[in-house]
């Protein structure tokens, strides 16, 4: 199930061609414009939701300060089409897909009544957005720490998240965080191959996983957000704020954990011992 939410959230989209697609109405909103063609209500309901969600994410990782991001003509576009059909003939996505994004154009797209739009694909998308404003494209910004605050903004999610990310400590099998700095999971595309990973114990013992593609793919995200959910509930969102600052100006992951967390975390070992202490009191 979460694998295939994950598919479902983390497309990029570069195709620039919609906003020619029809004749649209438009919705102003403070950080949003919604362009609709169809269904007043949906179309309504999505830039409530998108300002909701905004003020949200913004708070939880230290980007509300920077007020004037998001505002009159650097506002980001919303596109909501008619029906499911309409969008994937606009937007030449997959048979599956429930929404997109274009992160450097500030452009989401999906269409009316998708089927999870508002609850999940809507803030995971605002939330990569707000995520690659504050950070740029220009650090070495583990691919984890993207997804997870992506995936933290999704409400519903988190305390099925932080549920089993506890039970997965349990039954030491989470993956280190050493190896998800080293892996890149969107290249794990064998679903049936077996891969072995490293991990470390429950007793911190060094240990092996062997975890079909799918199984590596789900642990691997629910690790992502349950990092960062970590990183925000345990030191605050200014704490993070100023760790994701630190990624931006240039600095490498362990430098920007030790200028933003220096009484507690000043390596990856520290990271992981953090953490697991804290999977330790949440389960």
């Amino acid at each position: 199930m979460i694998r295939q939410s994950l598919i479902l959230l983390s497309l990029f989209w570069f195709s620039l061609g919609i906003a020619g697609a029809g004749q649209w109405n438009q919705i102003n909103g403070e950080h949003f414009l919604v362009f609709y063609s169809s269904d007043e209500r949906f179309a309504q309901e999505v830039a409530d939701k998108a300002e909701l969600y905004y003020r949200q994410i913004a708070s939880d990782i230290g980007y509300a300060r920077y007020s004037d991001f998001w505002t009159w003509d650097k506002r980001v576009k919303i596109y909501i089409y008619p029906n499911h059909d309409s969008f994937l003939q606009a937007t030449n996505q997959p048979s599956w897909s429930q929404g997109m994004a274009d992160y450097k154009n500030k452009l989401i797209a999906s269409f009316v009544l998708s089927r999870g739009f508002l609850d999940s694909i809507l803030p995971h998308e605002i939330a990569h957005l707000i995520f690659r404003d504050f950070v740029g494209f220009k650090g070495e910004i583990p691919l984890w720490l993207d997804e997870g605050v992506a995936q933290w903004a999704e409400l519903p999610k988190r305390k099925q998240i932080k549920a089993y990310a506890s039970y997965l400590y349990q039954k030491s099998q989470l993956l280190s965080i050493e190896d998800m700095m080293k892996l890149d999971i969107r290249k794990i595309s064998e679903q049936d191959r077996l891969y072995i990973r490293t991990t470390r114990t429950r007793d911190k013992e060094p240990g092996v996983l062997f975890l079909s593609g799918d199984a590596l793919v789900n642990t691997y995200y629910l690790q992502s957000v349950s990092l960062v959910g970590f990183l925000i509930e345990k030191y605050g969102s200014d704490s993070f704020a100023e760790f994701c600052r630190q990624l931006r100006d240039g600095k490498r992951l362990e430098e920007a954990l030790r200028f933003a967390y220096p009484s507690y975390i000043r390596s990856l070992n520290d990271l992981e011992e953090r953490w697991r202490e804290y999977l330790e009191e949440s389960g």
